[in-house]
């Protein structure tokens, strides 16, 4: 019989030891021949991102010596790191930021010079032994200059301009037969989502560019993935019809493959996403996304049909394709996020790696609820419920579990239903977790995420709201302990939901944004112009951007905060979580800063995760008068 303790007071097995002693992060598929690539990030080595190679029939193996961490800083997410052609291993190593070459039984060496050059997103120029990718300079004073160059494979090279005069530039991409280079580009204040341009050019037989032609694309036309298909014809992802599908260009003309009310592509966060991979000349392995739940499938793009697998996943990225094999990365509520070998003939699946290996009860787990909920101008928005869940536990009749609703980054992204340990670790312990895929969120059409526009602070904060007061009213939670926490934009709605709104008694930012008009002035060129959509263009609308910020509207602010924040966080400077804090502190209201030394935008370190992670549940438990079952370092909270 399970025991019955208030909600928040279980014990449970799922510990932040758990989480980031046994957990890896895991990214960015590569396939070369039949070798499978991937990037691992480690909590233990201090967020290293690995290097790891599975051969057919092998055990994975690290690739590169232990101080080398693969990680680039273009756009500061960076992503597209590392390729690999013929056995040659091409990567950015993190603290130099300069691309080395790694060929089998050699040692790392450097194809760059020591420079304030930054570079990503690799495609390899065969014919002229060099490899072509994003390249950005930090040389100059003022906002760094972006371009398409070529990385010459036989000496020290900063690079030569192949394509430059836009503010971005991503994916590179060359025609099988060499002859032909895409790419995007776009310009601010538009991000990737918003529209970007698709260009082809000739390459040259001297290796220089003959003449542009857009093909595709525009300021309100997102372009996602372009790539070559087996037989030269052009194909990509578009928007164009309000939802993200797959098209290819024919007699220069861009062709639907198969119209669908599903999104087939992402926002593009980081260089090197993937959505398609060619199985055949004209036969498309896909992962697509309708009402949050992701899928695969194979297109036939002649006869236009799409024929969906039947696989024990509900998310999907980073596909790749062989010779009658594809490689991805895929988790489902009870199956946590990994690098899968899947045959195409027989639908064996095979596991090389996976972010941990299962070994709680599944007792202990939450199953994920897809909500639908109403929010404002008679709309309705998204969340995933996840409802407390113990086998060892259960609570006094006639209690209802506290609330934590979770925002997530962008604010142009989404959630996903793939287990994790980081919304178990609080089910098992009694509270009931809501995962808002709020207005502007991906995976819902062109319509949804554009709801964000002029309106970030607004709809988010409403749809956060909306969805706790509406779980409250279902008798669901708690309505008198309800919680918001949001990581960097994630911790802008929490901010702004705790300043402006009375929906919620307490709240936990992890690097969010307090002052809006700070991150229009002083955030890295990639989000520079960002919130000119979301807010209004600045400073000509400054009036907004000092409406919204929760630093400047603090005496407003009466509900308890947590303030997790790393000092060397270049995208949130961390003076707007400690402005944050003093003000809450003059005001006297209940709050904790937490400042992690040496941590970016995200906390990547095993120490820190595990800290935050406790600090957050401590701080509830002292707001919701509960009593914890674990042993956690106490929090300093002022005005207690």
């Amino acid at each position: 019989m399970p025991t019955i303790a208030p909600y928040g007071s279980w014990k449970s097995p799922i510990t932040t030891e758990l989480m980031t002693a046994k957990s890896i992060g895991l990214g960015h598929v590569v396939l070369d021949g039949t070798d499978v690539y991937w990037l691992e990030s480690r909590p233990l080595e201090g967020g290293r991102n690995a290097l790891v190679k599975a051969a057919p029939g092998a055990e994975p193996v690290e690739c590169l010596p232990s101080e080398f961490n693969v990680r680039t800083r273009v756009h500061e997410y960076g992503g597209g790191a590392y390729a690999v052609f013929e056995g040659v291993i091409y990567f950015v190593h993190f603290k130099d930021q300069r691309l080395y070459r790694l060929g089998p039984g050699a040692a790392p060496e450097a194809l760059t010079p020591a420079g304030d050059y930054r570079y990503a997103d690799f495609a390899f120029d065969r014919a002229h032994h060099r490899l072509i990718c994003v390249r950005e300079d930090h040389t100059g004073g003022g906002e760094a200059v972006n371009a398409i160059v070529a990385v010459s494979l036989s000496g020290e090279d900063n690079g030569t301009i192949l394509a430059e005069g836009y503010n971005f530039f991503s994916t590179p991409r060359i025609s099988p037969d060499g002859t032909k280079l895409c790419y995007l580009a776009w310009n601010h204040p538009n991000m990737p989502w918003d529209g970007t341009e698709l260009w082809v050019a000739d390459i040259r037989a001297d290796g220089t560019l003959g003449e542009r032609k857009q093909v595709a694309g525009g300021v309100d036309e997102s372009i996602f993935q372009p790539e070559w298909s087996p037989e030269g014809v052009l194909h990509f992802v578009s928007d164009k019809s309000g939802w993200w599908n797959l098209y290819r260009l024919e007699s220069g003309q861009a062709e639907s493959l198969y119209p669908l009310e599903a999104e087939f592509g992402l926002p593009q966060w980081v260089f090197g996403m993937r959505t398609y991979a060619f199985l055949g000349l004209r036969d498309i392995l896909c992962a697509f996304t309708k009402d949050g739940i992701w899928s695969l499938a194979r297109l036939d793009a002649d006869r236009k049909t799409l024929t969906t697998f039947d696989l024990p996943f509900t998310a999907f990225s980073d596909i790749r394709a062989g010779d009658g094999f594809a490689v991805f990365l895929a988790g489902s509520p009870s199956q946590p996020s990994g690098i899968w070998r899947f045959s195409v003939a027989t639908g064996a699946l095979e596991a090389l790696k996976l972010a941990f290996t299962p070994t709680i009860d599944p007792g202990y787990f939450s199953t994920p609820r897809p909500l639908e909920f109403p929010t404002e101008n008679g709309l309705t928005a998204r969340g995933i419920l996840y409802p407390p869940a113990n086998r060892d536990f259960a609570a006094p009749q006639g209690e209802l579990p506290p609330l934590l609703v979770l925002s997530h980054g962008g604010p142009t992204g989404s959630t996903s239903t793939t287990l994790r340990y980081g919304i178990q670790y609080w089910t098992s312990r009694g509270f009931a977790v809501f995962d808002v895929n709020y207005g502007g969120s991906t995976g819902y059409g062109r319509a949804y995420r554009m709801r964000l526009n002029d309106n970030w602070g607004i709809v988010d904060v409403d749809d956060c709201c909306n969805g706790a007061r509406w779980l409250a009213e279902q008798g669901l939670v708690d309505g008198k302990r309800m919680a918001i926490s949001g990581g960097s934009a994630g911790g802008f709605t929490t901010l702004a939901a705790l300043v402006f709104k009375d929906t919620f008694s307490a709240g936990a930012s992890h690097y969010g944004i307090g002052d809006l008009e700070a991150l229009a002035r002083d955030t890295h060129k990639f989000e520079s112009r960002y919130c000119d959509t979301l807010i209004g263009p600045y400073p000509q609308r400054r009036d907004l951007y000092l409406e919204r910020s929760p630093v400047g509207h603090v005496e407003r602010l009466s509900t308890p905060i947590l303030l997790l924040q790393g000092d060397s966080d270049p995208v949130v400077p961390p003076n707007q979580a400690e402005m944050m804090f003093e003000a809450a502190k003059s005001r006297e209201v209940p709050t904790a800063l937490l400042m992690f030394k040496d941590e970016q935008h995200g906390f990547r370190k095993a120490e820190n995760i595990k800290r935050s992670v406790e600090a957050e549940f401590y701080f509830y438990s002292k707001i919701f008068h509960f009593t914890p079952a674990d042993d956690i370092e106490p929090v300093d909270i002022e005005n207690l």
